[in-house]
């Protein structure tokens, strides 16, 4: 008899052949990254059910497995050659296999040349990423699988990475798009990652295979791999067990399965995780850090002085929108700071009306608004002025320190870093496709855990033996926190771990710096991750350097968007006065652009009086109205004009006209 076991970055699977070389006992079960554990229950399991055969011919292989074959002295076999092992071996003709695990992606070409394509630094696309989308819209994996069967529309959804996505999906989830669509379009998301990640331009065709937990379980995604290659692929009943079966067929030694089982059993881990040095080592050294930042703040007013006019900084961002409203003397007299949740316009019309309400009188000589979301509210708020991200953070910093070298800027899912040189900045280094060491970053683990962001990043300051987990993907440090946990680490150890982790995504992924004094001598760092105080500590172990934070960290782009609305010496604000904001109301359409074959998709919002800001568009010519050359369709033309013709109500009832009169005409 034979035994394989393949052990995944999330499951272990097995089976179990007899002498005909027939499958007569297969299992499949999550470890928890528990693989000793639950290594030695499987054996347990096999030699009770077959307790004749004591010694199996028995091989392990899985993305895991490399390690603990070493350790435990069993044979090993690589996952790509099991699989291709079990292809053979079970089926006529393949020619394309494609794999998708619980943390990796797998294309295996095996015939015109055979090449293996696999995911590395990201895991964007893999099982865990639809496993973060169906709890981002309340599912299962089962109940996400059913309701995709129901599609009528597919969105655009970033599938490079669970943090990008979020922002693609609760916008549209405010939208009232339904669950159906979207579950479809994740779907088609991972296919698209998976091709265009892997494939890279080689042609999939021939008969294709499609093996792991993934495409075993989801019926839609494999129809969304169908209808994108056009063709019609095959998922094998045991699909999921073909790496297990193909370490079966290649198991060749004999080994004892009760002597492996007390091999485990007795088995303890000789090397622990690496740690990195306490980010604080007693409570005065602690405080003195603290008193040295609250000196870097600004002055906050808890009331609008009416006699004087204020001007207010609108920073929209992707996962956040931060408001602030200041005095002539540059002191904050209020501001917010909270999650859009893909809603801008609804949060900035609330802020404006608590304002109109509490003082009345209020004078506003100037808005600017800034961000992600700058076009959005300066069409829906008539906002005076509109400036780009990094000029708004450069203003609000250079305010904190004059002579300022280098800013690094940390946000939900972005990190922006500047380098200033004669006055200016001079060069900017931005996070491109991964979102891993942003604040969300923070967040997904700190609520994975129990915590709120605060309470997790408060736990770390006083860690012994903070864990040095790198710099990695958001979904494989999952897998690392799970695997130090099983270590010993405590929650202190892994909450300081992630924060250095933080810094060194920044420092070593983003600005690629060689030294701290390739930035400069004078630092601030800003953003709502720099709040923490963990990772400003950080920050300031990595880089040997003493930065300033200021006190308003989350807020600089709002307070540099204020600064410069200042600096305009306006009498009188254009934005919405209280009247206009009272009958203000917003639209929000999604529609496909038809100006050429690419269709994209765009979100039309109409806030009344003729005002509208297209978005979504890839280029220039939704919102400047260009067709290059091509011929209008008139018709089409008026029926959008018709479709989007506003409802009133009339006196004297409503008289329909029906389509087919425009139709004879």
């Amino acid at each position: 008899m034979k035994i394989g076991i393949d052990v995944g970055s999330t499951t272990i699977k097995s089976v179990v052949l007899n002498n005909f070389g027939e499958v007569i006992y297969q299992s499949y079960e999550r470890h928890y990254c528990k693989i000793k554990e639950k290594t030695s229950e499987l054996l347990k399991k096999i030699r009770d059910k077959y307790p004749r055969e004591k010694s199996m011919e028995l091989s392990i292989s899985g993305s895991a497995a490399m390690g603990m074959a070493e350790k435990w002295k069993v044979p090993f076999v690589q996952e790509v050659y099991a699989t291709r092992i079990a292809a053979t071996t079970l089926e006529d003709d393949v020619d394309v296999i494609i794999e998708l695990g619980g943390e990796d992606a797998k294309i295996l070409f095996l015939k015109d040349g055979m090449e293996v394509r696999m995911n590395g630094s990201c895991a964007g696309g893999t099982g865990a990423f639809i496993d973060q989308m169906a709890t981002l819209l309340n599912m299962s994996l089962d109940e996400m699988n059913e309701t995709a069967k129901d599609y009528k529309k597919i969105y655009t959804i970033a599938s490079r990475c669970g943090v990008f996505a979020k922002s693609d999906i609760q916008p549209l989830l405010n939208q009232g798009v339904v669950k159906s669509d979207l579950s479809a379009s994740i779907f088609f998301a991972v296919v698209n990652q998976t091709i265009a990640g892997l494939a890279q331009g080689r042609v999939i065709k021939g008969n294709v295979l499609y093996l792991g937990g993934p495409l075993s379980f989801n019926s839609e995604l494999r129809k969304a791999f169908d209808k994108t290659l056009n063709l019609t692929g095959k998922c094998p009943d045991n699909s999921l067990y073909y790496v297990a079966l193909g370490a079966a067929y290649y198991a060749s030694e004999k080994i004892d399965i009760d002597n492996l089982i007390i091999t485990l059993n007795n088995y303890r881990e000789d090397e622990t995780y690496s740690m990195a040095p306490p980010l604080f080592k007693t409570k005065e050294e602690y405080d003195e850090f603290k008193l040295r930042h609250e000196k870097s703040k600004v002055l906050v007013k808890e009331e609008i002085d009416v006699e004087s006019p204020i001007t207010i900084g609108i920073d929209s961002g992707s996962t956040t929108i931060k408001i602030v409203a200041i005095n002539e003397n540059k002191e904050i007299v209020s501001s917010i700071y909270r999650p859009n949740s893909g809603n801008t316009v609804e949060v900035v019309k609330e802020y404006l009306e608590n304002i109109y309400n509490t003082y009345p009188e209020v004078k506003i000589s100037a808005v600017a608004a800034t961000g992600y979301g700058e076009q959005l509210i300066k069409n829906a708020f008539k906002v005076d002025y509109g400036m780009v991200e990094t000029v708004a953070h450069f203003t609000a910093a250079k305010h904190f320190m004059n002579n300022v070298d280098f800013i690094i800027d940390i946000g939900g899912q972005d990190i922006k870093c500047f380098k200033i040189h004669n006055g200016a900045i001079d060069n900017i280094f931005l996070n491109e496709a991964c979102s891993s060491g942003c604040g969300s970053f923070l967040q997904t683990f700190a609520n994975a855990l129990g915590y709120s962001v605060e309470e997790f990043a408060n736990l770390g300051l006083f860690s012994k033996n903070p864990v040095d987990l790198g710099s990695r993907c958001t979904v494989f440090m999952n897998s690392s926190v799970k695997q130090v946990q099983k270590d010993g680490a405590t929650i202190e150890d892994i909450s300081a771990g992630l924060s250095v982790s933080v810094v060194k995504n920044a420092l070593y992924k983003v600005i690629r710096a060689s030294n701290s004094e390739s930035l400069g001598k004078n630092i601030v760092v800003q953003g709502g991750t720099f709040l923490n105080d963990a990772v400003l500590r950080a920050c300031e172990q990595e880089l040997n350097v003493q930065v300033l934070r200021p006190t308003i960290s989350g807020l600089m782009g709002a307070y540099g968007a204020a600064l410069y609305a200042r600096g305009k010496n306006n009498d009188k604000s254009t934005i919405l006065n209280k009247s206009e904001l009272e009958n203000f109301s917003h639209e929000v359409k999604v529609t496909n652009c038809g100006l050429c074959n690419s269709h994209c998709g765009l979100t039309i919002y109409s806030f009344g009086e003729g005002r509208k800001y297209i978005g979504g568009n890839r280029c220039d010519r939704p919102v400047s109205n260009k067709n290059h050359g091509e011929v209008s369709n008139i018709y089409e033309y008026k029926r959008s004009l018709l479709d989007s013709y506003p409802k009133i109500s009339g006196k004297r009832g409503k008289i329909g006209i029906p389509m087919g009169l425009n139709m004879y005409e």
